[in-house]
């Protein structure tokens, strides 16, 4: 009876061949002619190269690849420090305002000229006494307040008929908005909501990082934090 050949019964594969190179560092070494005649496909058409020139195009490749990848971090940085010379202008205007009946006027002019955001508005609720009277208390809707309390992060999203946004000066052309409660520290409880909109639906979008929103929010809530306090009554007076 003819016994079938052990090749036969187990024919080398591919992986078996990988796996005898990889554990064989010095095959090579021993046999370094094959180098010189093993060809293999350029990468780019169907032209042979051999294995020496095919490694130096897939380096080149991964070359390109970084420098590709240095090219984007580097402008990344550009932008992230373009986006800090913005929000420290922005700051510096907050501080510099000597009254704090001007602060809600202030905050969302410069948000629109430092950002280039084409509409601003904000309200502020629950202010001392003598800032009860300033456009930006009034008008704000228990639905409107609940909501704001209820962000625990800045929404961005498409113009679906939310009520803050008739704030807006042109709400018809909002079509992706951005919604900021102010409050301070960890309390629960909003006192204020910023509205950012713009007429591109793409520019504040769902999946949308909103670190630089969340920033926003708190130095605002800083800067209007001057509108609630016996500090603030005195502000007025002096006004």
């Amino acid at each position: 009876m003819n016994q079938t050949p052990q090749s036969l019964q187990h024919p080398i594969t591919e992986d078996d061949i990988a796996n005898f190179l990889a554990n064989t560092p010095d095959f090579f070494e021993r046999h370094a002619e094959l180098l010189a005649t093993v060809q293999l496909s350029s990468g780019h058409g169907n032209r042979a190269v051999s294995l020496q020139e095919r490694q130096a195009g897939m380096l080149r490749d991964k070359i390109r690849g970084l420098e590709s990848r240095v090219v984007e971090m580097i402008r990344h940085g550009q932008e992230n420090g373009a986006i800090a010379d913005k929000m420290q202008s922005w700051v510096v205007k907050l501080l510099m305002t000597p009254a704090a009946r001007d602060l809600p006027q202030t905050i969302v002019q410069e948000l629109q000229t430092q950002f280039l955001i084409p509409q601003a508005a904000i309200k502020v609720w629950d202010v001392a006494a003598p800032f009860s009277d300033g456009d930006f208390a009034a008008g704000v809707s228990e639905d409107v307040r609940s909501f704001a309390a209820s962000l625990t992060a800045p929404f961005c999203g498409l113009n679906v008929g939310i009520e803050a946004v008739n704030w807006l000066p042109d709400p018809a052309a909002a079509q992706s908005v951005a919604l900021i409660a102010l409050r301070t520290g960890v309390a629960p409880q909003a006192f204020g909501l910023l509205v950012l909109a713009s007429p591109d639906a793409e520019r504040f979008t769902i999946g949308m990082g909103t670190d630089f929103l969340q920033r926003i929010g708190e130095l605002g809530s800083a800067a209007l934090s001057r509108l609630r306090g016996p500090a603030e009554m005195v502000d007025a007076k002096l006004d």
